[in-house]
């Protein structure tokens, strides 16, 4: 099938999807769970071949990991689809409702987006969480990964999508787009009137080509500049945890720490000892000029530096003011995804949290928590950075849109 005509199955079965039973999309993610684990060995197989090419194109160790599958992570995908099964199905959710006074109720309740767009790189286990996601949010899903895991993605989806119409769901529901022709993701992201709207996950290169190119409605996601702000007479040791967790727990992912702000009244006392315990987990420094004096083995950081998602064990270090340095700083550096300040003070947290524009800021915990599972929303598509529709964690409610209801007994306007 052309790309084309994969969206207008897509269109076709998302019509029906809106209105199949919270039941049949249940049994549709558990069976899907059940076919990952049964077929987990051809899995593999695939995944073997495309991690042979990931090798032999000299991939980075670091995305060679990303594409990795094993049994245990075949079994936390399937984990993930039994999760999503679990969860409160937001389809047809009563938002609010009223009488007018002519006697019309108008209900407001959650509906399916539609056709949802998913344009992503490399971890094939994006393949089976944007699936459970779109189905049990009632939309069409038509996929397309990155080059570099082909054979896994389409294994994945293969397996899905049979298990899915098996179960009771639409024919058609679950597209994946084998071609690895980049002409591809430019011919999904222009279907308007067949694709609702496009999800592009992976790099700020990827995203931004999305967005710039797109003429289906696209939702921004992840490129994460995240900052860390340490406030004068902040607790030290709280200080020094939040900014090691931030930076070190999981250094590649868009939530992790890219640079670390210091008031300073606090570098004197505070930064000797945290450069110290940094370079000690292998962090490279790169400081302005006072750090850099502070810190022989700090690199001099390019204003490039300081907007740079570096996704691995190197970390922006600047000496700012005061709290409006900051602020003003992550303006003009920030991505809009997740900021953090450590403070004693109320008023600088509150100043912080109002002035500082992301969709999630935080006062005394690391920016690591910005995640669906941790927010306690179960899982996400992905984390926006973007103002309308949706921002933050993207839940199941945010892969909805709404409509209204309006019952009369025969009311004509005047």
């Amino acid at each position: 099938m052309t790309i084309r005509e994969q969206a207008e199955q897509a269109a076709a079965a998302a019509r029906k999807l809106a209105a199949i039973s919270p039941d049949v999309k249940n049994k549709a993610l558990n069976a899907m769970a059940d076919a990952l684990l049964a077929e987990k060995e051809a899995i593999l197989s695939a995944n073997a071949l495309d991690i042979e090419a990931g090798k032999a194109k000299n991939m980075k160790a670091s995305l060679i990991d990303r594409l990795l599958l094993t049994e245990a992570r075949i079994a936390d995908m399937a984990e993930g689809l039994r999760q999503v099964a679990s969860l409160r199905d937001p389809v047809g959710e009563i938002i609010s409702g009223s009488t007018l006074p002519n006697g019309l109720t108008v209900t407001k309740i959650r509906v399916p987006l539609g056709v949802i767009g998913i344009i992503y790189e490399a971890r094939p286990n994006v393949t089976a969480d944007a699936i459970g996601l779109c189905l049990k949010s009632g939309n069409a899903t038509i996929l397309k990964g990155g080059s570099e895991a082909i054979r896994s993605n389409t294994k994945i989806a293969e397996i899905m999508g049979a298990a899915a119409e098996k179960a009771g769901t639409p024919a058609g529901s679950i597209q994946f787009i084998t071609s690895t022709d980049h002409k591809a993701v430019q011919e999904l992201i222009t279907l308007n009137g067949l694709v609702d709207v496009v999800i592009p996950r992976g790099s700020g290169r990827l995203i931004q080509a999305v967005v710039g190119n797109a003429s289906v409605p696209v939702i921004e996601t992840g490129v994460g500049v995240c900052h860390t702000f340490v406030d004068a007479g902040a607790d030290y040791a709280m200080a020094e945890a939040i900014v090691i967790n931030a930076k070190t727990q999981r250094p590649s992912v868009c939530n992790a720490m890219e640079t670390l702000l210091v008031h300073k009244d606090a570098a004197a006392d505070f930064l000797p000892h945290m450069l110290q315990v940094l370079k000690d987990k292998d962090v490279q420094i790169i400081g302005d000029e006072t750090v850099c004096a502070m810190d022989a083995s700090a690199i001099p950081a390019t204003e490039e530096d300081w907007a740079t998602e570096y996704g691995d064990l190197r970390l922006s270090v600047k000496i700012v003011d005061d709290v409006d340095a900051a602020i003003d700083h992550i303006a003009r550096y920030g991505t809009k995804h997740s900021e953090c300040i450590v403070t004693r003070s109320f008023a600088n947290a509150r100043k912080f949290q109002q002035m500082v524009d992301a969709a999630c800021v935080y006062a005394n915990a690391s920016t690591r928590f910005t995640d669906g599972f941790q927010f306690g929303f179960g899982a996400e598509i992905g984390i926006s950075t973007q103002k309308l529709h949706a921002r933050g964690p993207m839940a199941l409610p945010e892969l909805t849109t709404y409509k209204y209801l309006i019952s009369g007994d025969g009311q004509v306007r005047p």
